[in-house]
């Protein structure tokens, strides 16, 4: 666990300056932050099997290090045989020293083992977040690819602090994030 500091290190005394210099902030307290990340995974299969939901939370629990939690639906939707309440998903929201450590694994580790991987879209929500999707759980080295019963994907979303989607983007790739190159429209 002892590498968990590196990125929140490296957060106050390299990528605070960098941005601060970029985007001539006042004070150290505009400078945009990393304020959680939350994963999550759609189960609308789960509908059909319970199970899945379990061993959805297993996975997600071991791939972050912190209990992950089931969502429910909101209301009754017949044709996809959804009742209220019924498990539809998983998700867990990581701040602070689990949040600096997932990123850390992410970004060295997970991301580099996607086959054929060039680099990230840099596309975020307008507000400075930027949600990665992932295809396949398997990328992440606490899964055993022998035990997987079914390929999930999960959706990553960086929440920042950031006003603006520049500002947003400029945080995330000083943290590491391999977006693509592209031209990034204004």
């Amino acid at each position: 666990m002892g590498n968990t500091a590196n990125l929140k290190k490296e957060y106050k005394e390299r990528i605070v300056p960098a941005l601060l210099k970029e985007f001539g902030y006042k004070s150290v307290m505009q400078v945009p932050a990393l304020k959680k990340i939350v994963i999550n995974q759609g189960l609308g299969i789960a509908v059909a099997d319970k199970k899945i939901i379990d061993v959805a939370i297993s996975e997600l629990t071991a791939i972050t290090g912190q209990k992950a939690v089931a969502t429910v639906s909101r209301k009754d939707i017949s044709n996809f045989k959804l009742r209220k309440k019924m498990p539809i998903g998983v998700m867990v929201t990581l701040r602070r020293e689990q949040m600096y450590e997932f990123l850390e694994k992410l970004i060295r580790i997970s991301l580099p083992r996607i086959r054929d991987f060039k680099g990230i879209k840099s596309q975020l929500d307008g507000r400075g977040n930027y949600t990665l999707g992932i295809q396949e759980q398997i990328i992440f080295p606490e899964i055993n690819i022998d035990n997987i019963t079914k390929i999930m994907g999960m959706n990553i979303t960086f929440v920042t602090s950031a006003k603006t989607d520049e500002e947003g983007y400029a945080l995330l790739k000083e943290f590491g994030l391999p977006f693509k190159n592209e031209n990034k429209s204004k």
